[in-house]
């Protein structure tokens, strides 16, 4: 069971989603309205993972996410907000998110990255993604290069197949069950692609690869 500390200065979508995690064998171990809220929860309750929200009054989300990463790294953390702009994702990212998700990604969407993060596999939202490819594309045209030829190119072709898989979103179970390969062995394929790449984020080298 997952114990999940809930951040959002609505308290009906709290409460909306105190129910929902109860009733998929999570337990909530609080409710806080902004950052400096969840800190003081935090010193009676730990938890393993965070759903926080970034616009809020007081203490907002990203100013969060740095505490929660400096003095309690083990907890890992869930973006789930209705703003996706190039400054929220980029400083959400940076400052060690282990997914972002919309408001309006649904409640399955929601108990499915929960469980992906604390399995390891960070999770973004589509729209998410491809606002990060975007910019990550257009530093490249800056710069005048693209770094996604130079990862690729010491790839076996089934590293390449895997890659592939990994651009599309697929879980590490997906991408067995389409290769008809065990899960483990898929992590060995990843753990191979993040050595020869030098990339050791689940994120960061699919925004690579994509870009």
């Amino acid at each position: 069971m997952y114990r999940v500390l809930l951040v959002d200065d609505e308290t009906m979508l709290l409460d909306s989603l105190e129910v929902i995690l109860s009733l998929n064998d999570m337990e909530v171990v609080g409710k806080a309205h902004d950052g400096a809220e969840a800190l003081a929860v935090l010193e009676q309750r730990i938890c393993d993972i965070a759903l926080v929200d970034l616009n809020m009054k007081g203490m907002g989300g990203i100013e969060l996410i740095g505490h929660l990463k400096k003095q309690y790294p083990q907890i890992r953390v869930l973006v789930l907000t209705t703003f996706y702009d190039d400054t929220n994702i980029t400083e959400a990212i940076r400052g060690g998110a282990d997914g972002y998700l919309l408001k309006d990604s649904g409640k399955d969407a929601i108990l499915g990255a929960i469980r992906q993060i604390m399995g390891g596999v960070s999770v973004l939202d589509p729209k998410v993604l491809q606002r990060l490819t975007t910019l990550v594309v257009q530093h490249d045209e800056r710069k005048n290069e693209s770094t996604e030829p130079a990862l690729r190119e010491t790839f076996t072709e089934r590293e390449q197949e895997i890659a592939a898989l990994l651009v599309e979103g697929l879980s590490n179970r997906q991408i067995a069950d389409t290769l008809y390969i065990s899960e483990g062995t898929v992590k060995n394929y990843i753990s191979t692609i993040y050595d020869k790449t030098g990339i050791h984020d689940r994120v960061k080298l699919v925004v690579a690869l994509k870009g």
